[in-house]
Order: C-alpha cells, then sequence, then structure tokens
C-alpha cells in the first residue's frame, strides 16, 4: 500500500468472522481461529495476512494500565489557529503518550486522549509541550477520574455462540500482578505493540531475550492481565465507521446504574467520569451521521437521567491506540504507547523553577 494509490478492499463474513474470532483470542494459534471458524489453519492466516499487510486490520497491544486506573488518563480540546491544524497534528502525531488523536466537528479542531504517570506530568506536558507547539491557539483539559467502558470490548459479533466459547475457554483465569513492570517487559510490550502475533523468535531476536524467555514473560503478563489488546478494523469497513464524542451531565448517585446501562448498548466504545462540569463522557461508534439523532433519542429513554451538552463527530481519526490511520482509518504505521519524556521540556522547566528560586529585590 503506498500513500498514492491506497489499496480498497472489500471485506466478506469470513472475514467478519475472523476479526471477531481475533478480538476474542488475540492471539490465538492458526488452529485454534480456523476450527471456531470451520476452515483450515493455513486459509485463518491468510486472510489475515492479506488484511494487515493492507493496513486493514490489526491487533493493539498497551499496558493494561492505559485502560485502566494506574495513570492519569486526559482528554485533551485543541484549538488550531487557522490554517495550521495539519501542522498541530503532524506535530503530536508521535507523542508516545497521546493513545487517541482526532480531527472532530464542534467547539474543538482536536481531541484527544493521552495517559501521564501523574498529574506533575501532564501539567507539565500542557504547558511545556502543547502549549509551545506551534499552531496551537488554545487547549482545555479534563482527568478521566475513573474510565468505566474502553475499547477492548468492542467487538463485531459475526460469529456463533460455540465459535465464541471455544474461542474462550480454557483461558487462565486472571492473577494479581506479582511485581511492578520492569524495563524488559516495557520494551517486550514496545515491540510486541508493532504486531501481536509475530512469532516469539522474532521478538526475541528484537529484545535480545531469548525465545524462551519470551513466552515465559508473555505468558505471565497474560495470566496478570497486564496488556490490553484490541483486533482493529479500517473504518470504512468496519460497518461502524461513524465515531462521535458525546459529553454528558449526570447526578453523581446515578452513575453506577448508568453505566451499566451504557455497557448494554451495542454502539459504546468508551465511557469515562470527568472532572470537568460535564461529568461524563461517552464514545459511540456508528453506521451513519443520520444514526446520531436516533442513538440520541434512544438514549434519552433509556437513561433519561443523562443530559447531552456537546457532541463532536470524527472527522479523521488519525491515531488509535498507538497506531495512525489515513483518513478511511487504514493503519499506516505504529507508535508504541508508552509515557511522555522530552529533554526539551525539562529543560525549559529547569529554567522556570531557577527563575522561581530568584529573590526580587
Amino acid at each position: 500500500m503506498t500513500a498514492e494509490t491506497p489499496e480498497t478492499l472489500t471485506l466478506d463474513e469470513l472475514d467478519y468472522q475472523l476479526l471477531t474470532a481475533l478480538q476474542l483470542a488475540p492471539r490465538a494459534d492458526w488452529q485454534r481461529i480456523g476450527a471456531a471458524l470451520g476452515v483450515d489453519a493455513s486459509t485463518a492466516a491468510r486472510r489475515w495476512n492479506r488484511l494487515f499487510r493492507s493496513g486493514h486490520a490489526w491487533i493493539s497491544c498497551m499496558p493494561a494500565q492505559f485502560a485502566l486506573q494506574s495513570v492519569v488518563l486526559a482528554v485533551i480540546e485543541v484549538d488550531c489557529v487557522a490554517g495550521r491544524l495539519p501542522e498541530v497534528a503532524a506535530g503530536l502525531a508521535d507523542d508516545v503518550n497521546i493513545v487517541t488523536l482526532e480531527h472532530v466537528t464542534g467547539a474543538r479542531d482536536l481531541l484527544i486522549q493521552a495517559a501521564f504517570v501523574d498529574h506533575v506530568q501532564l501539567g507539565r506536558y500542557l504547558s511545556l509541550r502543547l502549549g509551545m507547539l506551534p499552531g496551537v491557539a488554545a487547549s482545555r483539559t479534563q482527568i478521566a477520574l475513573t474510565v468505566h467502558i474502553e475499547g477492548s470490548r468492542w467487538r463485531l459479533d459475526r460469529l456463533s455462540d460455540g465459535a465464541r466459547q471455544s474461542l474462550v475457554e480454557g483461558r487462565p483465569t486472571a492473577v494479581r500482578p506479582g511485581h511492578v513492570l520492569g524495563d524488559e517487559d516495557v520494551r517486550l510490550m514496545q515491540v510486541l505493540s508493532e504486531d501481536p502475533r509475530q512469532p516469539a523468535v522474532r521478538i526475541a531476536e528484537r529484545t535480545g531475550l531469548s525465545p524462551t524467555t519470551v513466552r515465559r514473560r508473555l505468558d505471565r503478563l497474560d495470566a496478570e492481565r497486564s496488556l490490553a489488546y484490541r483486533c482493529e478494523v479500517a473504518r470504512y469497513v468496519s460497518g461502524y465507521p461513524i465515531s462521535v464524542s458525546i459529553w454528558c451531565t449526570l447526578p453523581a448517585g446515578d452513575t453506577g446504574r448508568v453505566v451499566s446501562k451504557l455497557s448494554g448498548m451495542r454502539e459504546t466504545r468508551f465511557c469515562a467520569t470527568l472532572s470537568g462540569s460535564a461529568n461524563l463522557i461517552l464514545v459511540v461508534w456508528l453506521r451513519s451521521v443520520q444514526e446520531v439523532a436516533a442513538f440520541e433519542a434512544r438514549l434519552a429513554v433509556q437513561v433519561p437521567e443523562l443530559r447531552i451538552t456537546d457532541r463532536a463527530v470524527a472527522l479523521w481519526v488519525m491515531k488509535l491506540g498507538g497506531h495512525l490511520l489515513d483518513p478511511l482509518g487504514r493503519k499506516l504505521r505504529t507508535v508504541p504507547l508508552g509515557f511522555w519524556n522530552d529533554p526539551e521540556s525539562d529543560a525549559a522547566e529547569g529554567e522556570l523553577l531557577a527563575r522561581l528560586r530568584q529573590v526580587v529585590g
């Protein structure tokens, strides 16, 4: 696939079943995947390679803490100087802490979800990185106090109950993480994120570990649920090409009951309690723009206590789960997720601290 002549595909039912199978069991061997689909292993592998190599499907892998509560997840709205949005987006695309980057409609140009070690790092990023980026006119930030629903649970749902059961049965029971992730674990996850289905021998070559060590570490990380996987598909062939972010207000005492209802709605991709006056954000995937009004009407019936205050339709999901995408949602390349670190910003902060230490007069 090239930028000049990007390949377009038409997916058939077996392709969608394959993608659903990999959403359920992203690292299962091809024999098991094929058995669930009623085809041989080589057919399943060939189908996947066609989708993967053309950028139409891929598997994201990120530290589970990015999707849970052990990091500070920020929702950042960015206003750009007229005509400079492409420059700003390109400048932010390789920031390893940005999970999602979207060009959207409404009262902001870009909408970002980004992860930080703590509130101090978030403040440093906003003032010394984002605030100093040429072309940024203003930004507004809220913290996701609790992430209730995240993307790894989203499914295409194209398999029978029996096929689904065959893929999830026998999965080890989750255990508590036994230790803090070390540098080798982080490096392993970064290599794995480029293609979670690559063999252990290839991962070993790139990390300097032995294949046996790679397998043992991956088994442990999987058992501890330290990794979150997402099998994604290019939006134009997904059946759900429209992503809408909806800001809402909700009485605090109703959160649990409302989130339970939202999690049962097919369209829900992401839901988090926010720190601002609009205290809940909901991201839904829809079949068309025309469905936005119908979805909101159904939301009003099922969750009448929820009041919508704003909405934004994604015009281009530029980055999703650490992968850069083209306007049709095909994967361009991977930016392995991590925590932001910038020597230039550290130096700028050092200069500010030096000024603050100076005694005036």
